[in-house]
């Protein structure tokens, strides 16, 4: 009978080693389930279940058996052998031996960002990141101020101290915002995170280094920020209700005369405005005025192009990408075939099987709403006297299991054809199935009289194909300006663990009383504060860098990601996966001034009456300025939309400083596809000292595509490699 891996993983330590005969043979763990009743010797069993396996003499090949708190053995088997032993009743799986460890947060470790890397720290200790979100949990072990000092002296920001909270010397400063005045009953009038959301964005940003975190056994490891030196203030504008503008702006103007260095932003709204109709576009434009970056999560909108929710030029939108790691919950059917879907399930194996039925077969007959179909087990659809005790199927994995849970079903498993690319946490077992082993467990249903499944708990599994952008995540290009790429730069934001309210619940269903100092969750939001701790942690090494300096080092220094993982390319991933430790060094960046803003805002047609007012300047004028200068905005990255089949050729100015060697010299590297002709002039760049600025021009010409082609200009000095993007995608 097959049963979980559980806890196995966490159990053996692995060796791998090489075969030692002419066959192939490879360490392989052969997991039996729970230790016997009969007390049977082990060691005799496993034997003989090999020889039963293999006929052969096996005695050499059991290195060791497991025999204390579960019943299997580690033996060396060829490929052939392994197949054959899988597939007898009594093994529950068979899989190859290798080397296991604590896993931590994951997300910093998987980017090469290890806790020893170099850091700047007594600049990074000055350094103050401001998020703006739902608030913060104070006492989570993330936020202790133990060994830090006073606040920086730039310094200009308040604590709205009270009852309930306190700031301290790692929590700065800390202020809520309701412009309305209209509070839910669920609102708590403080800076205090009831939702999680907040808690979690900061500590990914600037948490503590914490051991052993976990939701409930998942992901135990160390749980840390990319800064965790870095101070954080706290502008809570989100509630029960959303996020308004009003209150956005408010703590956007509070943020920047602060005194923050970094400005994390994880919300979004759903449909493009023009940028100065945008409230979080026009506030990032002013922090970037003041020298203050902000980090925007793209949206969670995707897989559709033009679905960015965050893409001013002079903000950083990130897009979330995965990690290297996976939640993987099997399901046992009553005819021992056993299926593995997603989702985090943390609960114990339901050891029974229960029966297993389907939504559509147990309909709650005095409901009378039309719209609601028990078959996608909407909310109130199910007959509880028919759910209660059974695990149920849906069609849907849109109302996270709460129809399910609240008629006193023990499990659900859902069928969907969204990707499984994500796991999510259910108030009840669960797991989440695509459309092909989900419509085998559905016939299962069905077709057998007495169908009975039981779920087990999630394993965590290796994500081989990792990093690819998730399929929730909102792609390009710039929805205002369709040839500038949108999002900037891919950074992880699946299966994150982070530090939660304690307040809140693990779903967002109220009779989930579960409640975690950590939690792991998904969406850009969370990609937003690991691209937030990056520009921190580059710029607590280049202090006077501007905004512009540190998005180019992001996105210039960024691991390229893989198209066939990936196939919207650079509409999805910008200009590729965040490496931080390269940042530091980029050799060389495309720097970007409040005047060169100006310009780009006159190209793309802005009154001169409207940048004067929102420059403060009368002197500015887009009188010789053409609309060419759309093209020429100084950023690392070049995009060309247009007509299907029609011949095109666009240039591109672009300006470099060397913030590098002294004394270096650049040549370009042009990768392109066919059909498509690309030039650089000049070809290689010279520089004779740092800060020194040095201009090129890059022309590309062919025919538009029915898709996107792809293409980049790397400039090399044979230390540094400053890679840009270059994507040319029909826009009709």
């Amino acid at each position: 009978m097959k049963t979980t891996l559980g806890l196995l993983c966490y159990l053996l330590i692995c060796i791998t080693v090489e075969a030692t005969n002419q066959i192939p043979q490879q360490e392989y763990i052969v997991y039996l389930g729970d230790l016997p009743k009969n007390g049977v010797p082990l060691s005799s069993l496993h034997t003989n279940l090999l020889q039963v396996a293999l006929g052969s003499n096996v005695l050499d090949s059991i290195i060791h058996s497991y025999k204390r708190s579960f019943n299997g053995f580690v033996a060396k088997l060829t490929k052939e052998e392994m197949t054959r032993l899988s597939e007898m009743d009594d093994v529950v799986s068979v899989f190859p031996n290798g080397n296991t460890e604590l896993h931590t947060t994951r997300s910093w470790d998987f980017m090469g960002f290890s806790q020893q890397v170099n850091r700047a720290l007594p600049v990074e200790s000055d350094l103050i990141i401001g998020v703006l979100d739902t608030g913060i949990w104070p006492e989570s072990d993330s936020f202790k101020d133990d060994g830090f000092g006073p606040p920086p002296a730039k310094w200009k920001g308040t604590c709205q101290s009270s009852a309930n909270f306190t700031c301290n010397k790692k929590i700065i400063g800390a202020k809520y915002y309701k412009n309305s005045g209209i509070f839910d009953k669920l609102d708590v009038q403080s800076p205090r995170d009831t939702n999680g959301h907040g808690t979690h964005t900061a500590s990914t940003a600037a948490g503590n280094i914490v051991s052993n975190a976990s939701l409930y056994g998942a992901g135990r490891g160390i749980a840390r920020g990319g800064v965790p030196s870095a101070r954080i203030a706290v502008y809570k504008v989100c509630w029960e209700g959303g996020c308004p503008y009003a209150d956005i702006l408010a703590a956007f103007d509070d943020a920047i005369a602060d005194g923050v260095d970094i400005i994390s932003l994880s919300v979004g709204g759903r449909f493009p405005r023009n940028y100065f109709e945008d409230p979080i576009a026009i506030a990032a434009f002013h922090a970037m005025r003041k020298g203050i970056l902000t980090s925007n999560s793209a949206g969670n909108n995707g897989p559709s192009l033009l679905s960015v929710s965050n893409y001013s030029p002079w903000s950083l939108s990130v897009a979330a990408s995965t990690i290297d790691r996976k939640f993987l919950t099997k399901v046992q059917l009553g005819n021992n075939k056993v299926y593995e879907g997603v989702s985090i399930n943390t609960f114990s194996d339901l050891t029974d099987f229960y029966p297993l039925v389907y939504g559509g077969n147990v309909k709650n007959r005095t409901l009378n709403i039309s719209y609601l179909d028990p078959s996608y087990c909407d909310p109130g659809t199910l007959d509880a006297e028919l759910v209660k005790g059974k695990i149920v199927f849906c069609e849907l994995i849109s109302n996270i299991g709460e129809a399910p849970f609240l008629a006193g079903a023990v499990g659900t498993v859902m069928r969907d054809s969204r990707s499984t690319d994500v796991a999510r946490s259910y108030p009840l077992p669960a797991a989440h199935f695509g459309l092909t082993d989900g419509t085998t467990i559905f016939e299962y249903v069905n077709t057998t009289s007495n169908p009975i499944a039981r779920i087990l708990k999630s394993n965590e599994g290796n994500d081989t194909f990792a990093p690819y952008v998730a399929s929730f995540s909102s792609r390009g290009p710039n929805p205002i300006t369709n040839h500038l790429l949108s999002p900037d730069i891919s950074a992880p934001g699946v299966d994150i663990l982070a530090a939660w309210s304690q307040t809140a619940g693990l779903t967002s269903i109220e009779e989930d009383t579960r409640r975690s100092p950590y939690h792991i969750i998904s969406g850009t939001s969370m990609a937003c504060p690991h691209a937030t701790a990056a520009a921190a942690y580059v710029k607590s090494f280049h202090p006077s860098w501007t905004p512009g300096a540190l998005k180019s080092a992001l996105m210039t220094t960024a691991f390229p990601m893989s198209v066939d993982s990936n196939p919207e390319g650079e509409l999805a991933y910008g200009a590729g996966h965040i490496n931080p430790l390269k940042a530091v060094d980029p050799g060389l960046v495309y720097d970007i001034g409040e005047l060169d803003y100006i310009e780009f805002l006159c190209g793309e047609g802005y009154a001169d009456k409207l940048l004067r007012l929102i420059t403060s300047d009368n002197s500015s004028s887009c009188s010789n300025v053409t609309k060419e200068a759309v093209w020429d905005l100084n950023l690392p990255s070049f995009g060309i939309g247009g007509v299907p089949f029609k011949p095109f050729t666009q240039s591109f100015t672009r300006t470099v400083t060397n913030v590098g060697n002294p004394s270096s010299t650049y040549k370009s590297k042009i990768t392109a596809p066919q059909g498509l002709k690309i030039q650089v002039e000049p070809s290689e760049l010279s520089f004779s000292s740092q800060g020194q600025k040095l201009s090129f021009v890059l022309k590309v010409e062919g025919v538009m595509a029915r898709s996107r082609l792809s293409a980049s200009l790397v400039w090399d000095n044979g230390v540094n490699q400053a890679r840009s993007p270059i994507v040319v995608y029909p826009t009709s």
